[in-house]
């Protein structure tokens, strides 16, 4: 609907550029914008951001792979939210190397999946207990991203039914950090599902350049309003699943 994504408390991850930074636009943006909105950024000073005017935003969640980081995110949110806990959590941060499946070298396969896929799981883990807080507070039974929920930015480039794009992008280190990400978020739903914390992977199209013409949004606004659109609509039987920024289901 037109109502856009009610949602009291959002912490979104990767906001230094791209989709990261224009989902934090567009939240801003909803007909009723989230109370607390943490902004987790590898330049905490945000240079790119400057122009923006967020509400306290800023969050020291420096780095998604450092445990440390995350504890200090984790307390600064607590501070802000008290007993209301956190409702949604975007893990948004992504990295590649562009290569193919000849130039592959271990290092650039270890350092793509500590952050697309352990940095999201550390952060999961560490927010646990406030996204179970405002499960709770809500006290709503159906699932919903303004209740709490864990929010996976993947791309169809993981799934591996599909395996699009093989002549355009090998990507190898890419393609098995997202869709080790899936299995992640089917873990996660198996898991805190019955805390009421619905656990859903999105994919925003949103890939430079295009892997067709036609395929994908043509710009991040595009790609970010399918995305939040789909937030306000998806429940708990999309519990586990993955999903576009279309709103349509894609396959593993």
């Amino acid at each position: 609907g037109m109502e856009g994504l009610s949602v009291g408390s959002v912490l979104l991850t990767g906001c230094d550029g791209g989709l990261g930074l224009g989902l934090l636009k567009g939240l801003l943006e909803q007909p009723s914008p989230p109370q607390h909105l943490f902004a987790a950024c590898l330049d905490p000073q945000g240079k790119g951001r400057g122009h923006l005017p967020v509400p306290k935003p800023s969050c020291p969640l420096a780095d998604v792979t450092d445990p440390n980081s995350i504890k200090a995110a984790v307390r600064k949110v607590q501070e802000e939210v008290g007993s209301a806990g956190l409702n949604l959590l975007i893990n948004s941060t992504g990295t590649t190397r562009r290569s193919t499946l000849a130039t592959k070298t271990a290092e650039n396969m270890s350092l793509v999946y500590t952050t697309n896929t352990i940095g999201p799981l550390q952060t999961s883990q560490a927010f646990l207990p406030l996204l179970k807080e405002a499960a709770e507070a809500e006290g709503q039974r159906e699932m919903s991203c303004s209740r709490a929920a864990i929010i996976n930015i993947s791309s169809i480039l993981g799934s591996i039914e599909v395996a699009g794009a093989w002549e355009e992008r090998q990507d190898i280190c890419y393609r098995c950090s997202k869709a080790a990400l899936n299995m992640l978020t089917k873990c996660l739903a198996l898991e805190y599902g019955s805390s009421g914390i619905l656990c859903v992977s999105v994919d925003p199209g949103h890939v430079t350049p295009p892997l067709e013409p036609g395929m994908g949004p043509v710009t991040v606004e595009e790609s970010v309003q399918g995305v939040l659109q789909l937030l306000a609509q998806i429940s708990a039987t999309s519990n586990g699943t993955f999903w576009d920024w279309r709103g349509q289901r894609l396959p593993w």
